[in-house]
């Protein structure tokens, strides 16, 4: 399989601290992956240095086997951030704009969308099971549907890859196992590969292919059978800090 992310002897410091050490990592097209870690681990800084937001100084990172700064299709990749929901959820606009304003650099500047933007805006709430509120105003909607929304708008470019970071924070209980089974629906029927960001190891596992855990600057790749370790050890010692929790 051909690697989308591949990340050789990567190194980043911030203001004289390594914050990632020698890290080695390949994500292949149609994995569904979880990155996991403590707070402060650097699972953010990893990420913008794949979203080309930094530039590592020491190793090679690659998307599409291309540079991050010389990388021009980003298109293919489909982001939500960290609390997106914070930033969206006094925005006076509706759901079906939140999602065309993703689409900014195909209509252009004080252009109004046209017919093939439209459909764009309304497969991708299909996709996510949020066509029927797309007039809604986006602060009218549960923080669940909010979520759909913003994964709708990653998805109105047809990504080939969805980098996810914790995209269930702010999301109640009851709607997290729906977005877990419909990311996994985009994985599974249509070949997105999934990169996601998440404290959730307990739910995550039950979808992922593969998992990699970052602490203290170093990123390992577990095995199932250490997840489930992981997991037992955190089931018998539930006053202790999980040793691989997230940030």
């Amino acid at each position: 399989m051909v690697n989308l992310i591949e990340v050789n002897n990567l190194n980043f410091a911030y203001n004289g601290e390594l914050i990632l050490r020698d890290i080695n990592f390949g994500v292949c097209s149609g994995d569904f992956v979880s990155l996991i870690g403590s707070n402060g681990a650097g699972k953010s800084t990893l990420i913008k240095l794949i979203l080309g937001e930094l530039e590592a100084k020491k190793g090679d990172l690659k998307i599409f086997g291309i540079a991050p700064k010389e990388f021009k299709k980003w298109y293919k990749v489909g982001y939500v951030p960290q609390n997106g929901l914070q930033s969206i959820n006094s925005f006076p606009a509706s759901a079906e704009e939140i999602v065309q304003a993703n689409l900014f650099s195909q209509i252009g500047i004080l252009r109004y969308p046209k017919k093939e933007h439209r459909l764009k805006t309304n497969h991708a709430l299909e996709l996510v099971g949020m066509s029927n509120y797309s007039k809604h105003l986006i602060g009218n909607l549960s923080g669940g549907q909010q979520q759909r929304i913003l994964l709708a708008r990653a998805l109105v470019n047809d990504p080939e890859i969805l980098i996810l970071d914790e995209p269930t924070t702010g999301v109640d209980d009851s709607t997290i196992e729906s977005f877990y089974n419909l990311i996994k629906n985009l994985n599974d029927n249509f070949g997105i590969t999934i990169f996601i960001v998440t404290h959730d190891i307990e739910r995550v596992s039950k979808y992922v292919s593969r998992t990699f855990c970052l602490e203290k600057g170093t990123l390992v790749e577990l095995s199932k059978e250490e997840v489930i370790d992981e997991l037992t050890h955190k089931h018998k010692h539930p006053s202790i800090k999980p040793r691989r929790d997230d940030a």
